[in-house]
């Protein structure tokens, strides 16, 4: 009984650390999206003296207000968090806001504070076995409770500086490319109601960025210094931003909110794509391409609107007409792994004469630019055994298990590629890397095994 409930409440200290880990099961990925918050984020990650190509950016599917940082110099935003902003200038300073926390090496006190602050929790869980074993069990449960509440209350203490250290930068930051810190500003405003809440009801950014009057005229005070308050966003931030939330609702809202956001009436480009997109999920193929019709008419080189209506075709089972839209959307933006996998994508499906073989150069076009992109491993698995190419299509399915973290099937297939190559060759090379970066027998792997 006691070991259990030891192990029941360091669980639950380690999730105030650790709730990232449930998030990160729904990374998402669309190549416009972002190609757009890279075009927001890189100049500031410059201005923090950051190198953008050593910085991942990863979109987290979540409807709640949130942004963090995480595993080193990654930046985690929820689709909540895009869809509230109100202007660029919003999300451009929570941006600027948690570069500085890698800028200014925040993550590493943060994890020397976590540790620090544990300690009380863990006397109070030690005090609660006790009285547990002492016959009061209610009085053990209430201190095991409580343990989490004190962990979190010591590591605010110790991140209360830092959060208005990156308050201050992400000001500087914006200030040094020309751009008004106000919405920073703005976005704490909004949502000063937060500290009222009770901490169960609180977004999850205002968990662990607790505010306060004083704060926000602190912030206040420094973006007006620099006189940049009233600097109006350009209209392509804005039409971007805009874009991206249609295209977000559209994706992950349910067809009713889409259409009270954009009603019928509405005749704006956010409001096209959005209802094309909520058309697209539906499988309404003749309203998806209605909506998206006006776009392409006003932007025939835009490749996220070829990109979109080579989907709407390809899901309803047209890749005949799907392939044409994907190819030029690859010809508009060349070299995006996303839209590569797509285009191979149709190409398989349509496997008219050629096809495999220009999937399969278009999906190893993708993989050595993302050599970790699991589906696109799975697409040139199709387009090798489709040519009875066997052994290395099982070392391609081999590929796509170890980057999902499936090590049992990765080595399975592995050394079943290893069977089928020519040995010392590059490709059994590869295939006996995974082998061996998977071999059950290693410690690490231990808890993978376990777990399958």
């Amino acid at each position: 009984m006691t070991h259990r409930f030891v192990r029941i409440a360091l669980v639950a200290v380690a999730a105030a650390w650790l709730s990232f880990a449930a998030a990160a099961q729904s990374l998402i990925r669309d190549t416009e999206i972002e190609d757009i918050l890279r075009e927001y984020t890189d100049p500031i990650l410059e201005a923090a003296g950051l190198v953008p190509e050593d910085v991942g950016l990863f979109i987290i599917n979540d409807p709640s207000l949130n942004a963090f940082v995480a595993n080193g110099q990654r930046i985690h935003l929820h689709t909540g968090l895009i869809v509230a902003s109100e202007t660029p200038g919003q999300l451009k300073g929570v941006i600027a806001h948690e570069t500085c926390h890698i800028a200014c090496g925040h993550s590493i006190s943060r994890a020397r504070a976590a540790s620090v602050a544990s300690r009380p929790a863990l006397i109070s869980i030690g005090l609660g076995i006790l009285a547990i074993a002492a016959g009061a069990p209610d009085a053990g449960a209430a201190l095991i409770a409580s343990s989490q509440q004190f962990a979190a209350l010591n590591f605010f203490v110790h991140t209360r500086a830092e959060e208005a250290t990156a308050d201050q930068k992400a000001v500087d930051y914006l200030a040094a490319l020309g751009e008004s810190p106000a919405g920073l500003v703005e976005f704490f405003d909004n949502f000063r109601y937060q500290e009222v809440l009770s901490e169960a009801r609180r977004f999850p950014y205002f968990r662990t960025h607790p505010l306060a009057s004083d704060r926000i005229q602190t912030l206040r005070n420094r973006a007006e210094e620099t006189g940049l308050m009233d600097t109006p966003p350009s209209e392509r931030s804005v039409r971007q931003l805009e874009m991206m939330q249609a295209k977000i609702i559209g994706f992950l809202y349910t067809t009713n909110y889409v259409y009270q956001k954009y009603p019928q009436d509405d005749k704006s480009d956010p409001a096209h794509y959005a209802r094309s997109i909520a058309a697209l999920q539906a499988a309404d193929v003749p309203t998806a391409l209605r909506e998206l019709e006006p776009l392409l008419e006003k932007e025939p080189e835009n490749p996220y609107y070829h990109e979109l209506k080579g989907d709407i075709f390809f899901r309803n089972g047209k890749a005949e007409l799907a392939v044409e839209h994907h190819a030029r959307a690859v010809e508009l933006a060349p070299g995006r792994p996303l839209l590569l996998v797509n285009y191979a994508q149709s190409l398989l499906g349509r496997d008219a004469e050629g096809d495999v073989a220009l999937a399969e150069q278009a999906l190893r076009d993708a993989l050595i630019r993302e050599p970790n992109n699991a589906y696109g491993w799975s697409q040139l698995a199709i387009a090798l055994d489709k040519q009875g190419r066997r052994a290395e299509a099982q070392l391609a399915t081999a590929e796509r298990a170890f980057h999902i973290g499936d090590y049992p099937r990765a080595q399975h297939f592995s050394n079943l590629a290893i069977r089928g190559l020519e040995p010392n060759t590059p490709l059994w090379r590869q295939a006996s890397d995974i082998a061996s970066a998977t071999d059950p027998r290693l410690a690490e792997n231990a808890r993978l095994y376990r777990r399958r």
